[in-house]
């Protein structure tokens, strides 16, 4: 009988790369949708990828902001791979709204899983919970925490962070082996037309959607690695205990311009560099700009050599999935004029 892995927020971008790369390798599946008719959804994305002899997908009713459901998800489960939480393109203005269902959506994850008997867990975190804005430019690893304390600390980043450490000191006050993938910006094909707010920054760019590009960059990585690197912390017992950066490299947003221009030369896509003082007035309509402001100046950069040495990680260069990203979205006419 194929061991089964509970999949959390199944109908995700990220998570139905996730259950493909499982499923494929013999895994049996059960994903966590909040309706349950979302199983279908993912199915019907999953299908056409399915090598024969992947492993079953079935589907359960769980919300992370309710307990209702997961002591019964959990039956029957090796290992919990914990993918559900949002990624805003503009912040909230209150941050609890993120900061409350990350962290209390995952310690209830955790501890239902802990309350089954489970001992392995792979939680899906981010960059934004490793980059510390006090040391900006610098190439920073697993070893660095977001500094939730700054100023400039958007809600996203706040809610990853503390989701993240609060996963950790659970994972350790109860013996679960707990592994966390931090990926950068997710990009790359998605399997289905309900993607997530990273590709809607490709889609923004392709639109010509703002005349100039902001003086910012950050870590990339294709969703495919992504997936990947869940597929082998599960694999590999040595990972548990360890945080692993999935970053193939960092981009100015003006090389992404650049590099889809020279892709589609007949777009208006945007090339040239916004003025600081431009982008602040426009942030006062614009809350998708306002949450850039602190990172203006500065190309964030991640290494990925603890992912390189210890998974065998060999990533998709950040302009590979970027335009991979952006052949999807022309070729499922995301973004016609």
């Amino acid at each position: 009988m194929a061991e089964m892995v509970l999949l959390s927020g199944a109908s995700g971008f990220i998570a139905k790369h996730v259950a493909l790369k499982l499923l494929n390798a013999g895994y049996a599946v059960r994903g966590t949708v909040r309706r349950l008719d979302r199983g279908d959804e993912v199915r019907k994305a999953l299908a056409p990828h399915l090598r024969p002899g992947a492993g079953e997908l079935t589907f359960v009713q769980a919300d992370l902001e309710s307990d209702a459901g997961w002591n019964e998800a959990m039956v029957g489960v090796s290992a919990v791979v914990h993918t559900a939480s949002p990624f805003p393109l503009a912040q909230p203005k209150d941050a609890t709204e993120l900061i409350r269902p990350a962290v209390e959506g995952t310690l209830r994850v955790l501890k239902a899983a802990h309350a089954a008997g489970i001992g392995r867990v792979v939680l899906t975190s981010s960059t934004v919970a490793v980059l510390n804005d006090g040391k900006p430019d610098s190439l920073q690893d697993e070893a660095d925490w977001c500094d939730t304390t700054l100023p400039g600390t958007t809600a996203y980043a706040k809610s990853k962070t503390m989701a993240e450490r609060a996963a950790w000191e659970y994972a350790r006050a109860n013996g679960i082996q707990l592994t966390t993938i931090n990926p950068g910006l997710v990009l790359g094909p998605p399997l289905d037309e309900h993607y997530g707010s990273s590709l809607q920054l490709v889609e923004r760019v392709l639109k010509g959607k703002d005349p100039m590009l902001p003086d910012i960059g950050f870590p990339v990585v294709d969703v495919r690695d992504v997936a990947e690197m869940h597929l082998r912390a599960l694999q590999r017992p040595e990972t548990a205990g360890k945080r692993y950066l999935a970053v193939a490299g960092s981009l100015a947003m003006v090389d992404m311009g650049v590099t889809l221009k020279a892709a589609y030369p007949v777009r208006k896509i945007p090339t040239k560099v916004a003025p600081a003082f431009l982008l602040r007035l426009l942030a006062l309509f614009d809350p998708a700009i306002k949450a850039i402001l602190p990172k203006l100046g500065h190309l964030e950069r991640a290494s990925n050599a603890r992912a390189v040495q210890e998974m065998g990680m060999e990533f998709v260069s950040p302009k590979a999935a970027l335009l991979a990203s952006a052949d999807w979205l022309d070729k499922n006419g995301k973004v016609w004029a």
